[in-house]
């Protein structure tokens, strides 16, 4: 009698063979696209500050991922409850106010450092779940390496530091706001709402700031590209990662993101960063990638795209346990084993 197969995994998948291997480096590949797309958006979009400002390009960005995060989600905004769009409205102004503040700092104090100091937000609500000597360790390493980033001297650009810190602290309330979203709405319906959101939120900025400074179509090109490259690859790009590594590898793999963004700023806008600064940089990155792998199975918060949705983690192909039954993957919007970024 021939055993029946449905359930298990693919053979090559549980021996750890050839088809595991390269899905996992296509699960690489598609990271590293990921977190270049995201900061190369960030820099396209800091081109046109010139012309537009802060303001203006992340109007144009909220607009181009509110409309594809609302192709995406699809959410059935007329069976909302006010139980469920409260949540909803306050992750929109947290978007708003996040990107708005995050590409502030951009123009004052250069990707690097502004990513940086954003990402101090994940890290945070990270750690605040912790009560391990390895996180307080950690969580001293950072803000170390937070007061060399800020160095207090003359020319210090106090302004553009504490935009980054605004920018981390809305990072992480997104985080926070996420969960509570994922909790009361299936999937991404509740994400992508709040992008729809916070979309229209900018139609009179937008509007006013393009009026009195009319851009040209390569202004407005740059910042439509920062809305693709920021959120809609991003997005397409970590969901089908997710597929193919482990969740707490994604997290991992996203503290990256700020040297990725010291990279971008130093190719694209030639924006260079001091040797203390690299080891400021260098240091937050192992502070995060350490409690993550400290936290083992403790339980922190989904994936967040930083286009602007949670992610669901799909079940990750694994060997069978010893029962009848191999492990099942979150349900969709469920809190999952990751980094807080």
């Amino acid at each position: 009698m021939k055993r029946s197969t449905q359930g298990l995994p693919h053979p090559e998948v549980a021996r750890g063979g050839r088809a595991a291997r390269s899905g996992g480096l296509a699960g690489v590949v598609m990271m590293c696209g990921s977190g270049l797309a995201n900061q190369t958006g960030a820099a396209t979009g800091a081109l046109a500050f010139p012309a537009i400002g802060p303001a203006g390009v992340v109007a144009v960005r909220q607009w181009v991922a509110g409309l594809v995060l609302l192709a995406v989600g699809r959410p059935r905004l007329r069976s909302f409850t006010w139980r469920q769009w409260w949540p909803v409205l306050c992750l929109a102004m947290v978007f708003a106010t996040m990107n708005l503040t995050l590409y502030t700092a951009i123009d004052r104090i250069g990707l690097g450092l502004a990513v940086t100091l954003e990402f101090l937000g994940p890290l945070a609500v990270a750690l605040a779940a912790s009560r391990r000597l390895v996180d307080l360790l950690c969580a001293l390493v950072a803000g170390a390496a937070v007061v060399i980033l800020t160095h207090p001297e003359p020319s210090t650009d106090y302004a553009g530091i504490g935009f980054g810190l605004v920018a981390a602290v809305c990072w992480a309330s997104y985080i926070l706001l996420n969960r509570l979203v994922g909790a009361r709405l299936p999937g991404t319906e509740g994400s992508a709402a709040a992008a729809g959101v916070s979309a229209l939120l900018y139609v009179p900025i937008g509007i006013t700031v393009l009026a009195h400074h009319p851009p040209s179509l390569r202004v407005l090109g740059y910042a439509a590209v920062a809305g693709v490259l920021s959120s809609a690859v991003p997005l397409l790009a970590d969901l089908l990662a997710l597929r193919r590594v482990p969740a707490r590898f994604f997290g991992i793999f996203m503290s990256v993101n700020p040297v990725l963004a010291a990279l971008v700023g130093l190719v694209v806008l030639d924006q260079t960063l001091r040797g203390t600064e690299w080891l400021a940089v260098s240091a937050i990155v192992v502070a995060n990638a350490v409690s993550i792998l400290a936290a083992g199975r403790r339980s922190v918060s989904p994936p967040v795209a930083r286009g602007g949705t949670a992610l669901p983690v799909p079940a990750t192909p694994q060997a069978p346990a010893a029962g009848p039954t191999a492990p099942r993957g979150p349900r969709a919007g469920a809190p999952a084993r990751c980094d807080a970024g």
